[in-house]
């Protein structure tokens, strides 16, 4: 399949709006993204052009992205890209979206308290220590030596 895949770093600019459809829970916000590049005659860097995407988190990506992320915040955003052309009200629109397969804070710009959410599949949550104390608990005792 043929599909467009990029990473993108930049801002939250909106407030994510989260819906549980029929298809699935869904978050989405704007992400801005601006290019900054050093002028090396006035010795400072400069902001460029800032572009903006509409990031589509889906299913358990999304439910997390409603309780993680807020505005102005810092993320990295991997997806696949598409470009949408469309007539509203006689005019002509272009938008570029983002279904996203992965989201998280820019680490380079703070810090992050990551929190795992639970599983159905207790091996994925469950310390070390009580998996193998249950896993104990239910093995078959081996009979008792005759003789």
């Amino acid at each position: 399949m043929n599909e467009t895949l990029v990473t993108v770093v930049g801002n939250v600019a909106t407030t994510p709006v989260y819906r549980e459809l029929p298809s699935g829970p869904v978050a989405r916000f704007r992400l801005a993204v601006t290019s900054r590049y050093y002028d090396a005659a006035k010795n400072a860097w400069n902001d460029g052009h800032t572009n903006f995407f509409t990031v589509w988190a889906w299913r358990a990506l999304g439910t997390n992205v409603q309780g993680s992320v807020s505005v102005g915040e810092p993320v990295i955003v991997q997806g696949r890209l598409k470009v949408r052309d469309e007539e509203r009200g006689g005019q002509h629109w272009t938008s570029a979206d983002i279904e996203a397969l992965a989201i998280g804070h820019d680490l380079s710009r703070g810090t992050a308290a990551f929190r795992r959410v639970g599983r159905a599949n207790p091996a994925l949550t469950e310390p070390v220590a009580e998996r193998e104390e249950s896993a104990a608990g239910t093995r078959e005792k081996e009979p008792a030596p005759v003789g």
